[in-house]
């Protein structure tokens, strides 16, 4: 069952942190399996999955970055394996700033290029809010074509965490 469906909120990027925590109490209390202790174990069972789904749905939507894969992975647009198509000049740009952190020697350089990695990730946090706040208001056909826009930058923010993974693996260095 779809996560936003089954907390009846509608499907968006941004939603409000007390709306997703009030809903996921309310569930909390209605499937809890102590309740129904008497029931049969078809019941029990029941009640254990709908328990079960609450928890997961509320762990996926009170977190940003796990809603925004979650929706992502609604849409087809992200799979386990999947080998996404990145814009060659990010690749380039990526291998680049790769091959000047294989070849840091000075804490200096670390810092440089560590801030240059940081402001990137803070253009494609930009980038990403701008296509992310209006996603609900928009009709289908600009959905989807948004939606690939938001997945083009949620695999280049995946590729980036690999970069800043191996700027903190030289930064023990120094």
């Amino acid at each position: 069952m779809n996560y936003f469906d089954f907390y009846g909120l509608p499907e968006t990027f941004s939603l409000n942190d007390a709306d997703v925590k009030k809903k996921f109490y309310q569930l909390s209390k209605q499937y809890h399996p102590d309740f129904y202790a008497n029931e049969d174990d078809a019941k029990q069972q029941e009640i254990l999955e709908l328990s079960t789904l609450n928890n997961k749905a509320y762990q996926t939507l009170a977190n940003p970055a796990k809603r925004l894969e979650y929706i992502l992975r609604l849409h087809n647009l992200v799979s386990e394996g999947a080998k996404p198509q990145l814009p060659a000049d990010f690749l380039m740009e990526m291998m680049d700033i790769n091959e000047r952190i294989m070849e840091i020697d000075s804490a200096a350089e670390l810092g440089s290029i560590t801030a240059e990695v940081l402001a990137i990730e803070g253009d494609m946090n930009e980038e990403l809010s701008a296509l992310t706040t209006d996603y609900p208001t928009l009709d289908d056909t600009a959905k989807e074509s948004r939606l690939n826009d938001i997945a083009n930058i949620y695999f280049r923010q995946k590729y980036l965490l690999r970069i800043k993974e191996s700027l903190d693996t030289f930064a023990a260095r120094f």
